[in-house]
């Protein structure tokens, strides 16, 4: 007796998400969590408020209020606004407010670079040392270049070379390639303008 199994059809595959806008359009800046500020900030909040609730609920059971209160009570009745210490904790605050404020609006991180996004699901970001890193690597293979320097940034690499046997524009030129494809394999979102610079080796007298 023989038996006929049908064929199971193989199961397809996950489709990932793809980003129809472009690239461009989808990758942003990482956002840092500002967990120390922010901790600092709370601790800050809450320690002084629930003094201050403390100190309340505490005149509410017909005790006196706390020493630290009155003497700030009084101290801001009779102090004219033009006194010394009130501007200098007016600057303080104003200092402060803005400091958070700044670190609200802005995302930080600037050290990740973003790269390009192809699909909705995925995000990644490229430190800058990593990034100039690569970018050296690259550099140290044409020709002849002695030493390298790269400095990568959101919108520039600044890249400084030293050539000790081959013309300066001959070795300019095969950097400029190699740098140019080199920032274009990084897949950077948005891929930074390339400063050159080629020098040659000071001789020894």
């Amino acid at each position: 007796m023989s038996t006929e199994t049908e064929a199971q059809p193989a199961p397809e595959p996950e489709q990932v998400p793809v980003l129809q806008d472009g690239p461009e359009k989808a990758a942003g800046r990482f956002w840092s969590f500002r967990r120390f500020p922010a901790t600092l900030l709370a601790i800050v909040v809450v320690g002084a408020v629930g003094l201050l609730l403390y100190d309340v609920a505490a005149v509410r059971a017909d005790r006196r209020a706390m020493q630290w209160r009155r003497s700030l009570a009084d101290d801001l009745a009779t102090r004219p606004l033009d006194d010394v210490l009130v501007l200098i904790g007016a600057c303080v605050g104003v200092v402060l407010g803005v400091w958070l404020l700044v670190l609200a609006v802005t995302p930080g991180l600037r050290d990740v670079l973003p790269m390009r996004r192809l699909h909705a699901d995925v995000r990644a970001g490229l430190d800058r040392e990593a990034a100039a890193l690569a970018l050296r690597d690259r550099a140290m293979e044409v020709s002849g270049v002695q030493s390298v320097r790269v400095r990568v940034g959101r919108r520039k690499v600044k890249a400084r070379a030293l050539s000790h046997f081959r013309e300066i524009d001959d070795v300019g030129a095969d950097l400029t390639t190699v740098l140019d494809a080199g920032i274009d394999e990084l897949g950077l979102a948005a891929p930074p303008e390339l400063l050159l610079r080629v020098g040659r080796t000071p001789r020894k007298k």
